[in-house]
């Protein structure tokens, strides 16, 4: 499993981190180690970040990969 972090624009509270935490945790083989205002970390089964970006977009924000 790879370690991943995001950045993620548009969240303000704890609804807009519950959102994400159900989105990222619909994705297969993901295990969501946090999920806060503006942020996520997980480790993921996912080959490419592709699959954790576009949950968090359906869940209605806009976010990319901190490297």
């Amino acid at each position: 499993m790879k370690e991943l972090s995001f950045q993620i624009d548009g969240m303000h509270c704890g609804a807009c981190v519950q959102r994400v935490t159900r989105a990222l945790n619909q994705v297969p083989g993901t295990q969501v180690d946090e999920v806060r205002v503006g942020a996520a970390r997980l480790h993921g089964d996912a080959p490419a970040p592709d699959a954790y970006l576009a949950a968090i977009h359906k869940a209605g924000f806009e976010a990319h990969l901190v490297e």
